[in-house]
């Protein structure tokens, strides 16, 4: 048979690769991007998000709106006799969500009683012991000798922490909880039903937040100190001078100038959940979906979760010491 007349046998290309034939010098390691994004495709994503703050400012509204979804059940209203809650009760309710093929787990943790006391000294304590037990069940995970080829995550990634629109300053409640629990957790601070204030109002109350935060040594989310390179800190630089984000939230759908919008309507007109000259929620909405996402989770696991690991491994000497001398008599024993 003839040179020219030999079967051609192509070299088998995967899915969604690009032939680079005529280049010499290509090795194909860029191929990887898209062997990992078919992996995570497959695997799905998880994401673990808390709402703080005290009854009626808005947080199942919020979440539904945040996913375009009911992803958040409203509390049903209680009776006039159990209509504050004696403690906090920490509510886990999960809905996997599907766009364009790519599939997310979404847990939405709620907490119910919080701030509703007439005394809430320390009631930021069932939060922190609820986030650290995650922490502990995931550790426990970690340790197993047969330990899950991928290990269930309900590590809490993002704490939404909603501050009541008051126009003046934070109350002690708000500093002392995300003065603790920013410690453990990516707190996002959010200015609820910030439609109820005026633009100057706003910004008044916004420059407050963020000075009180320094004062008292508050580091929210996106903290300075993570920032990776120049182009993060640019980007992030960018967002810490927007926080907190007066946000407004609705599920409600109507028509304006022939589109389909998400809003409020008030006698004045209508609020555009998603038009930033209205509010801030597509600012919120693009930090924790569109471009921070796997950031706030990769904080969550390399720093919070690796200082809950570490203190309770330096917590354990006398366990440790115990089995390095088991391991010396059973090595002597040989």
């Amino acid at each position: 048979m003839s040179e020219s007349a030999k079967p051609h046998h192509p070299t088998p290309q995967g899915k969604g690769e690009k032939t680079h034939g005529s280049d010499f010098s290509y090795v194909g390691i860029d191929a990887i991007l898209e062997q990992m994004r078919r992996k995570a495709m497959k695997q799905g994503f998880e994401l673990n998000i808390m709402v703080v703050g005290q009854s009626g400012l808005g947080k199942s509204t919020l979440m539904n709106t945040l996913f375009k979804s009911k992803v958040s059940r409203k509390s049903v209203q209680p009776n006039p006799e159990e209509r504050i809650p004696k403690t906090i009760e920490i509510k886990s309710i999960s809905h996997d969500i599907e766009e364009k093929g790519v599939r997310m787990k979404l847990t939405v943790i709620d907490t119910p009683g919080f701030g509703d006391q007439i005394n809430n000294e320390n009631c930021w304590q069932p939060i922190m012991k609820f986030i650290n037990d995650q922490y502990e069940a995931y550790l426990q995970e970690e340790i197993n000798i047969n330990r899950k080829k991928r290990i269930p995550d309900s590590r809490v990634h993002c704490c939404i922490y909603f501050i009541p629109p008051t126009g003046h300053c934070l109350r002690p409640l708000d500093v002392e909880f995300m003065r603790r629990l920013s410690k453990v957790v990516n707190i996002v601070p959010v200015i609820a039903k910030a439609d109820t204030l005026t633009l100057e109002e706003r910004d008044y109350f916004k420059q407050t937040i963020r000075e009180e935060l320094r004062a008292n040594g508050i580091d929210v989310y996106p903290q300075k100190e993570f920032d990776e390179d120049a182009e993060d800190r640019l980007i992030n630089d960018k967002i810490r001078e927007m926080i907190p984000f007066a946000v407004v939230g609705s599920d409600q759908e109507y028509q304006v100038n022939g589109k389909r919008i998400l809003g409020r309507k008030t006698k004045w007109g209508t609020i555009e959940v998603e038009n930033i000259a209205h509010c801030e929620f597509a600012y919120l909405r693009d930090l924790l979906i569109r471009t921070h996402m796997q950031n706030i989770k990769d904080i969550t696991g390399s720093i919070h979760y690796e200082t809950y690991r570490v203190r309770q491994k330096s917590c354990l000497p006398s366990r440790s010491k115990y089995c390095t001398e088991l391991l010396l008599v059973f090595f002597s024993s040989d």
